[in-house]
């Protein structure tokens, strides 16, 4: 039970594992990247106007990584159980809506968009780290003029491309993983 949409019909949309831990996995791992690379900027900013200390500000980063992980790993977690049937019913109706196996046609699409996407936001991914973290600048020392346009449409070029190579990713992978199941 909890493996189909339906367990009490012939249906094979297999509903375990749920889609989304790829995605959110690595979608972790590029926020600690990027706050572990800012870590020195914002301690630097926010220590000068706050008057807290840098190794106060450096803890609490610190702090707030870990409470993303938590929360995300929780997440995880209530929707791989949703998917075996186990949590509340709107959760479990989610993970139903999300049934199924991608076709073969679905299947290309999302390997194009998993390289096609991957690429851009390899390329991508040292100017947005440096965009973000000029962002960061700007926005503790309220200096508008040092705002980069071009560099903020690359960090959003970065996001765009990530998240959707990611999702594709996760798409593939699990319903492979679903195929399998099945």
């Amino acid at each position: 039970m909890g493996y189909y949409a339906d367990a009490g019909s012939h249906r094979t949309d297999v509903v375990f594992p749920a889609y989304g831990p790829i995605d959110s996995v690595l979608s972790f791992v590029v926020f600690y990247i990027f706050v572990t690379r800012a870590t020195p900027t914002i301690v630097d900013v926010f220590s000068s106007i706050t008057g807290l200390s840098p190794s106060a500000i450096g803890f609490g980063l610190a702090g707030f990584l870990w409470f993303i992980l938590v929360v995300t790993l929780l997440d995880v977690v209530r929707r791989q159980f949703a998917a075996a049937g186990f949590g509340s019913r709107q959760s479990t109706e989610e993970q139903t809506r999300q049934a199924g196996v991608p076709s073969a046609s679905r299947a290309v699409f999302y390997l194009v968009v998993v390289l096609v996407g991957g690429v851009v936001a390899v390329w991508s991914f040292e100017p947005a780290v440096a965009a973000g973290i000029g962002l960061i600048r700007m926005v503790g020392t309220l200096d508008t003029g040092a705002f980069d346009i071009v560099g903020f449409l690359v960090m959003i070029l970065f996001f765009v491309s990530f998240g959707a190579a990611t999702r594709a990713l996760d798409r593939l992978v699990i319903g492979g993983v679903r195929a399998v199941l099945s």
